[in-house]
């Protein structure tokens, strides 16, 4: 499903990028704003303010946000890829796989300098747009979409690099040396500003179907219910996430592939995704589906984010899911094309068929127009079944981890039986199974292995060192270190 906010958001979002001071990569509290027109003479009317936020949404597009960083430090990390692509291509990822990784790493840099540029983008909206004389119910939403994005920001940096600068809104010259404050500050930043957007934005419900894909209050509540299940506070969890599921706003899809299909964007599952829009001459696409694309035979990307032996052996027998989420050598596609890798990628190259698309976009295939899922109804679902278990309330987290897999067998009552065990600790594990499988290569199982305490462990059995006290975290760039002169630490053990 294509609606008109991709359009804005690539036309108007990218058109403004110098008018509000957009910072570049190198220095995200440096740069001057650039331009003639700047955050003091561009905020003006309604129309400048719903720019100014749809320039925030189509930073989430960027290539330092959601594309090659994004999918080294989440899947690449984790024990459900490898790197992909051909040996000595981007060895950077290759050094996030093994752990290997310093504090010059180019993954490590871009995500700071990413999503950083993310909150600028949403301090210029939270500081100027209550000076403008407007209708204001309009006004308070386009706060409470700027709060939204700068607390997505905020909980990828937190979960990232621990300690963080806390940059509340554009800085002075004067300002620009700003210290870490701690992680817990951080997530009680973060924490008010989706309490805000909760309580200010609408229902996704709400929304005209042009406008669908703007934050709302259902995906403020439900990325607060995962801020709280990363902080271990599961009481406030399991509360958060039961007011979404009883909301009535969102349930599961019925065909499990067919969410990661053009059918299933903004499906009745999606709590918050990038939407994105293929136009004739560019500028609204992402390059998230071509790093991951099929490198050789159909030829449609680069073979990065490589399904992992790991990850082909977690399945249980039969599991739609498997097929659903990994592309083998030797699979026929919709197409009819038989996938073929290129040779240099070794012995069982695979990819990811969840960032599989069936066409290329018109003007190169860096114009994806398909839309980058970021929180399923799914994964909602066993954010409330852990957090219940914990509270010791195990027949309910039995209901939501249930309906998940329900789901996923899709009418074949003979596969993927039901969880039964009240036993917390073996419940726990099972609900840490499903969420594995259930959301295998969406960029979440590295975040999970670190707050669930079993990262040493399962690296281990793979062979890779992985040090507590370390690895928790990344390092902070080397360059903003040596830029802040000194305001800026680094990470233990970098």
């Amino acid at each position: 499903m294509k609606n008109k906010i991709n359009h804005k958001i690539a036309v108007l979002g990218l058109g403004i990028l110098m008018s509000v001071g957009i910072v570049s990569c190198e220095d995200y509290l440096e740069k001057a704003p650039l331009g003639q027109l700047t955050s003091e003479n561009f905020f003006k009317d309604a129309n400048q303010a719903t720019q100014a936020v749809n320039a925030i949404y189509s930073h989430l597009r960027s290539f330092n946000v959601h594309v090659f960083s994004y999918i080294g430090v989440t899947d690449i990390a984790s024990d459900d890829a490898d790197k992909g692509s051909v040996p000595g291509d981007a060895g950077f990822l290759q050094d996030i796989n093994d752990f290997t990784f310093d504090a010059n790493n180019s993954a490590v840099n871009g995500i700071w300098s990413g999503y950083f540029q993310g909150i600028f983008r949403a301090n210029q909206v939270i500081l100027n747009v209550p000076e403008i004389e407007m209708d204001e119910e309009l006004k308070t939403r386009l706060v409470g979409e700027a709060r939204f994005l700068r607390a997505y920001f905020y909980f990828f940096l937190v979960r990232t690099y621990g300690d963080l600068p806390l940059i509340e809104t554009p800085l002075n010259p004067d300002e620009y040396q700003q210290s870490r404050v701690s992680k817990e500050t951080i997530y009680a930043f973060i924490e008010e500003d989706l309490a805000f957007a909760a309580a200010n934005l609408p229902e996704k419900s709400e929304y005209p179907a042009s406008e669908l894909g703007r934050a709302t209050a259902g995906a403020a509540k439900s990325f607060l219910a995962k801020v709280h299940l990363f902080q271990n506070e599961f009481q406030e969890a399991y509360d958060m996430a039961q007011k979404v599921i009883a909301s009535g706003e969102y349930e599961l899809y019925p065909d499990y592939e067919g969410i990661f299909r053009r059918e299933g964007e903004h499906s009745s599952e999606s709590i918050f995704e990038v939407s994105t829009v293929a136009l004739e001459a560019g500028g609204g696409g992402s390059q998230f589906n071509e790093v991951q694309g099929i490198r050789g035979n159909p030829n449609n990307g680069w073979g990065f984010n490589g399904p992992s032996d790991d990850l082909m052996a977690a399945y249980e027998e039969n599991d739609p899911r498997l097929a659903a989420t990994i592309i083998n050598e030797g699979d026929t596609l919709p197409s009819g094309e038989i996938v073929m890798p290129d040779p240099n990628m070794g012995e069982n190259a695979r990819f990811s068929r969840k960032a599989w698309l069936p066409e290329r976009p018109p003007s190169g295939f860096g114009n994806s127009g398909a839309n980058i899922r970021l929180f399923r109804y799914a994964d909602l679902l066993l954010i409330a079944a852990e957090a219940a278990n914990e509270i010791g309330n195990p027949s309910q987290a039995l209901e939501y981890i249930n309906m998940v897999r329900e789901r996923a067998r899709q009418g074949n009552a003979d596969i993927l039986p039901d969880v039964t065990t009240t036993d917390q600790a073996d419940l726990r594990m099972a609900i840490y199974q499903e969420r594995r499988v259930e959301l295998a290569m969406e960029q979440h199982r590295y975040f999970d292995l670190v707050r669930q305490g079993r990262a040493q462990e399962v690296f281990a059995e793979l062979g890779i060192t992985w040090t507590p006290g370390k690895h928790e975290v990344y390092p902070v760039p080397q360059s903003e270190i040596d830029i802040s002169g000194g305001s800026i630490t680094q990470n233990p053990g970098y």
